[in-house]
């Protein structure tokens, strides 16, 4: 069974050289992140995920969460670690200075949200929850609100959900059926079912807040009719603390492929009189506000795409190292050797290498943007920064876990037989996975949502503005002389370039006549601007990485980094031009058939 252990050195290189690191630290509120407080709180957060989460992940997945009579008990050390975890500060890492966080920028918490999924899906999801209520009571809750429930939750003493989904409305949230009562003073009572409720009860914390969104009587139909309410698992006594129960109860826990540790509830509200609920800012504006969580939310599910991939490569590489089976391939009558020799296996280590690297730079990347969307003192500039992330969030949430699925069955293969034991551990890292391209919006949704609102909708400003600085490092490409290695990265990277182009023409041209044909290729699309984003990201590092060599370094990492840059320009790049023919002639083979011909 591998461990677990941060790859700082790669964090470390994305957060400098491509996200932009010293730029951030100069933005308001961030002047005193420095890169050696960057670095001590990198490696405390790998001692944390390395000594105490990691260790919990496998005894995790075979206990799981337990449910008895309305109780949730986590798995055997989850109580512990969590508590370590809020003292130690974690949970407070990028919240507002004002409700006792460390206001820290985004792009610091992302490498140790990384590290925290890496280590253990299954707790991470906890936190990553509550980090998105946070959020939406501090963007639009109440100043009495803000002051009851923020500082709690900052500090981890209390937890926070999400409550969207119902039995009858998955992704349709305008079939959400929940309803709120006004009492005359102020509350509502609500009454419904909610299904999917990650970590909706435990017994890690001695107060849940639920964030709910449903209708009030009066309310319009569809998504316009949706408000959203704070309803705690306990009452607040005047003084603060947790009081009574509120009329909320844990009805079941659903038994899932993965993430077993983590309770996925069905939430019961109402059924002994209502459960009493707070109004978050105006009525009928809840879906509007629960995007704050979802967005949230979604970026951080595409950084466990990023950190599954991560954990499934360290396993497969450390099998890869022990395993010896089979003499070397060209070696006649020689010793055995670790398969890690064998040809396949190092095209196999490599893809898995490389695309987890090119994913994580484009998700460091967007978290800087949306520091600078946040905090720079220009209005231009936080609008222009905050386009790209809106653009690329779906991106980073669908093209990240897609991948990851791929990328843990490529660790599967790399064990052989052994991979398709659990003992091995292997197999975990694919059934976590798989939840990860579902949940908080299945691809299907970010792709559609990346075709329509941030393609279509904008006239492709946006994605032709990104375009055109992809090509501007192709022409440093171009500048960088007759490696071998830069001219095929270069050539690569063109060629993905134009294959992403005549997509976006496509849908631009499409879009708007027929819907129905552009979306077909909505997947294809988001996976293509995904694969030449990493291309564009994985050929900034090798530039960099000349750069570092020319200036004299011997540090192996940068050598590395541009074999790596071109094994993805070699192997994965190429992939665009096939997604872009998808993209532009494959709706007549999906459309044509009558639902009887299926």
């Amino acid at each position: 069974m591998s461990q677990y252990t941060a790859p700082i050195r790669d964090m470390q290189f994305v957060m400098r050289e491509l996200a932009g690191l010293d730029e951030v630290a100069k933005l308001p509120g961030c002047e005193e992140v420095s890169a050696d407080l960057v670095d001590a709180i990198l490696d405390e957060a790998n001692k944390f995920a390395s000594g105490v989460l990691a260790p919990l992940n496998r005894t995790g997945d075979q206990e799981g969460a337990k449910w008895d009579g309305g109780n949730v008990r986590t798995a055997p050390g989850w109580k512990e670690a969590y508590k370590q975890f809020a003292e130690a500060g974690w949970t407070a890492l990028a919240c507002e200075p004002e409700f006792g966080g460390q206001g820290l920028p985004k792009l610091v918490a992302t490498a140790v949200m990384e590290m925290w999924k890496a280590a253990n899906m299954a707790f991470s999801l906890c936190p990553m929850l509550t980090n998105g209520a946070i959020e939406a009571v501090t963007l639009r809750g109440t100043d009495e609100q803000k002051a009851a429930y923020l500082p709690k939750m900052v500090s981890g003493e209390w937890t926070g959900t999400m409550n969207l989904t119902e039995p009858q409305a998955g992704s349709d949230l305008a079939a959400v059926r929940t309803r709120a009562e006004p009492q005359g003073d102020g509350t509502y009572k609500i009454f419904g079912q909610k299904i999917f409720i990650t970590y909706g009860e435990h017994d890690m914390t001695d107060n849940i807040v639920h964030l709910v969104l449903a209708r009030l009587p009066d309310a319009p139909e569809g998504v316009k009719g949706i408000s959203l309410f704070v309803v705690p698992k306990f009452l607040l006594n005047a003084d603060g603390t947790p009081g009574a129960r509120n009329d909320v109860q844990c009805v079941s826990i659903e038994h899932k492929l993965g993430i077993h540790a983590s309770p996925t509830c069905v939430l019961a509200f109402g059924d002994h009189g209502g459960a009493i609920g707070t109004l978050v800012g105006e009525e009928n504006r809840g879906l509007e506000y629960m995007f704050i969580m979802m967005n949230e939310a979604r970026f951080a599910v595409g950084m466990e795409g990023v950190a599954l991939s991560e954990r499934a490569y360290q396993h497969a590489l450390a099998y890869a190292k022990d395993r010896v089976q089979g003499t070397e391939m060209g070696v006649r009558g020689g010793p055995k050797v670790s398969i890690i020799h064998h040809p396949d296996v190092r095209r196999m280590l490599m893809s898995m290498k490389s695309q987890t690297e090119a994913m994580r730079a484009l998700a460091y990347v967007v978290a800087a943007a949306n520091d600078a969307a946040h905090r720079d003192p220009d209005a231009a500039v936080r609008a222009e920064n905050q386009a790209f992330v809106d653009l690329m969030i779906p991106v980073v949430k669908g093209w990240s876990t897609e991948n990851s699925i791929d990328i843990a069955s490529t660790g599967v293969q790399v064990h052989g037989g052994m991979g398709f034991i659990e003992e091995t551990g292997a197999a975990q890292h694919l059934r976590d996975s798989r939840i990860t391209t579902i949940y908080e919006g299945t691809t299907a949704i970010q792709a559609n949502d990346l075709i329509g609102r941030k393609t279509a909708r904008e006239g492709g400003v946006t994605i032709k503005a990104l375009i055109a600085e992809m090509r501007g490092v192709v022409a440093q490409l171009g500048e960088h002389g007759g490696e071998e290695a830069f001219v095929a990265i270069r050539r690569s990277l063109e060629s993905g370039i134009a294959a992403l182009e005549a997509a976006v023409e496509y849908v631009l041209a499409t879009y708007g006549k027929d819907v129905k044909a552009a979306s077909v290729g909505s997947v294809p699309f988001l996976k293509l601007l995904g694969i030449v984003a990493g291309g564009w990201l994985m050929a900034r590092a090798a530039l960099v990485s000349s750069m570092r060599v020319a200036e004299g370094s011997t540090d192996e990492f940068y050598k590395t980094k541009i074999v790596t840059a071109r094994f993805y320009a070699d192997h994965i790049l190429p992939q665009a031009q096939a997604l872009s023919y998808s993209v532009v002639n494959g709706a007549a083979g999906a459309l044509a058939l009558d639902e009887a011909q299926f």
